[in-house]
């Protein structure tokens, strides 16, 4: 099993080192015992980095999970090794400008969505964040009016910051909130308990697994992209960010 280190607070996501045991070493990779890398999933991408040991520097090309375990798929440098002797303790290093890329990007994400539900009552299908961008695919067919209004909104909430935080919240509290109700198309899986729920202070609560920066001031300038017809019908909407940094964050 791999603790997934970078859950357990907003302070985790911003954690650039650790230090970590090698567990296992299945074919293309190798699995530790903790990890603050973020394997792909829920419309994230996967970060990237290096391990290390010694003099020994290996890239980290992929991270995935497969059920309690986190793969952390490898590629081996000219005259290097490709992995490291079972037991070893290595450095984990993340590649920061993507995470903080993913974190700008994801929790910008989550106020499109919430804001989108509050202006029109539809909900998100499918998110993805690729690149400078992200997008979300709605149940529905979002008017220009409403869309305008919504922009103005996200436009409002990085001028003026929202701090964001996480709550793990008992699975019995978490399905009688009203707020459930904007990514009910979602189920969450039953043995989900308690939730993990991102808080963007007065503007979203959600339940995510993913990385998310502490204030919205933090996701910087964005670009509306032209909406498209989704796959499956439904409108799809999203946003580029304009700058491929933001303010440094504290350490």
């Amino acid at each position: 099993m791999t603790e997934l280190a970078y859950l357990a607070d907003m302070a985790s996501a911003y954690v650039r080192s650790f230090r970590a045991r090698v567990v296992a070493l299945p074919p293309g990779g190798l699995v530790l015992d903790r990890t603050y890398f973020y394997p792909a999933g829920g419309g994230q991408p996967a970060d990237h980095g290096t391990l290390r040991q010694g003099d020994t520097t290996v890239p980290v090309v992929d991270v995935t999970k497969s059920g309690p375990a986190v793969l952390h798929r490898t590629r081996a440098l000219p005259g290097q090794r490709s992995s490291f002797p079972l037991g070893a303790e290595v450095e984990g290093l993340v590649d920061w400008d993507r995470r903080h890329q993913h974190m700008r990007l994801h929790t910008g994400q989550h106020l499109l969505s919430a804001r989108t539900f509050e202006r029109t009552g539809l909900r998100t299908r499918k998110a993805v964040l690729r690149g400078m961008e992200a997008t979300i695919d709605l149940e529905g067919e979002v008017r220009t009016p409403a869309l305008e209004l919504i922009q103005l909104d996200l436009v409002e909430i990085v001028r003026r910051p929202r701090s964001v935080r996480i709550r793990h919240v008992p699975r019995a509290e978490w399905d009688a909130l009203p707020v459930a109700g904007r990514s009910g198309l979602v189920p969450l899986p039953p043995h989900v308990d308690p939730v993990r729920v991102i808080e963007v202070d007065g503007e979203d609560s959600c339940p995510c697994g993913g990385t998310h920066v502490r204030s919205t001031a933090e996701i910087g300038e964005v670009r509306w992209t032209v909406p498209t017809v989704a796959s499956g019908g439904g409108s799809r909407v999203g946003f580029t960010l304009a700058r491929p940094g933001a303010t440094t964050p504290p350490e």
